[in-house]
């Protein structure tokens, strides 16, 4: 694998930047400070999340709610890589920072 266009969103960024990163499993432990999980972002399941998967457990700084309906959302803590997929494989992003600005703002998130 090699380097892939990513959005990094930490969480004192409204809406985070895009990058390129090394797609190595050992690289987005590296960036998620530890054991990675997947998260689809919407119902396109070629944009993902990963996020460290103790990020609850471990109190991570709370990054961004996730989700539309009130009393079901998710809080999404610790620093977050969004990225595309590509059958097993991590991809370029293929949505916008502007498209992912609206995506936050859809969850209810302060972007601007």
């Amino acid at each position: 694998m090699g380097y892939c266009k990513v959005i990094i969103k930490r969480p004192n960024e409204l809406i985070g930047h895009m990058t390129w990163i090394s797609g190595t499993l050992e690289n987005l432990q590296t960036l998620v400070k530890g054991h990675i999980e997947t998260v689809t972002v919407s119902n396109d399941p070629k944009v993902i999340m990963i996020v460290n998967d103790e990020g609850k457990l471990r109190d991570l700084p709370t990054n961004f709610m996730m989700g539309f309906t009130p009393g079901f959302r998710d809080v999404i803590k610790g620093k977050v890589v969004l990225c595309g997929v590509n059958g097993e494989d991590f991809a370029d992003i293929p949505i916008t920072l502007q498209q992912w600005k609206e995506i936050l703002r859809a969850w209810g998130n302060e972007v601007d």
